[in-house]
């Protein structure tokens, strides 16, 4: 489903000439059809997590029959690993598709092809030292489930973030499903407007802690969610 400008202003609960004014300015991915301009979710969840802009992270879940792995799961199953090599962005990329959990036919040198050509694209560095790879066209892989892969790297790098911050921590984003990686990211985005989950990340603190933070925080969001009800 693609947004329009109405619907974008309600989701990110600014007005209408703020968005036309971001158009005009050519800071918003934006589509223009049959003289109308739309907004792709995807796009739009990625770029409001590079600005903080606090995005109401349900309305990007979209419906579907099947349940959608927690962020808790999806951070288990892909796992956190530590003191990951890398001189430059590729290198490291290349570092950290190589401890990737995927399964033993997956294709890692055509996924790390993606993920380059999407940092060409526009850098996933979404400051403070923190950078989310994934690819534009989330079903790239044929994988069992999501995974989410926290990897800190031993030294920090240049990954052209909009804060001009180097990263040496990134989250990596493998999904099956375009709706389970939108649910994803809205839930990492989520987690990471937590100033002490920040911190821990900037710590880098054991991966028990980490987990744990994220169940916790997974665990408001669902309290707030029923209390919503």
């Amino acid at each position: 489903m693609r947004l329009t400008i109405k619907d974008l202003s309600e989701l990110l609960n600014v007005a209408e000439k703020t968005i036309r004014r971001w158009i005009k300015e050519g800071s918003i991915p934006a589509y223009r059809i049959n003289g109308q301009y739309r907004f792709n979710r995807t796009e739009i969840l990625e770029w409001s997590t590079s600005r903080h802009l606090n995005a109401p992270v349900e309305i990007f879940q979209e419906p579907e029959s099947a349940q959608v792995m927690s962020l808790t799961e999806a951070l288990t199953a892909g796992g956190v690993f530590y003191r990951i090599s890398g001189s430059d962005k590729e290198s490291a990329l290349k570092a950290i598709v190589e401890v990737l959990r995927l399964p033993d036919d997956a294709d890692r040198g055509y996924l790390l092809q993606f993920l380059l050509a999407r940092e060409a694209m526009s850098s996933t560095g979404i400051g403070d030292g923190i950078a989310i790879p994934h690819v534009r066209n989330p079903i790239v892989l044929h994988v069992p489930q999501p995974i989410i892969t926290l990897c800190f790297l031993e030294k920090p790098i240049n990954f052209l973030s909009l804060d001009g911050q180097p990263v040496n921590c990134l989250f990596t984003l493998v999904a099956p499903t375009v709706r389970t990686h939108l649910f994803l990211l809205s839930r990492l985005s989520f987690v990471l407007r937590d100033a002490e989950f920040k911190q821990m990340i900037k710590e880098q603190r054991p991966r028990e802690e980490i987990l744990q933070k994220v169940l916790d925080l997974e665990s408001v969001l669902a309290s707030e969610a029923a209390g919503g009800l």
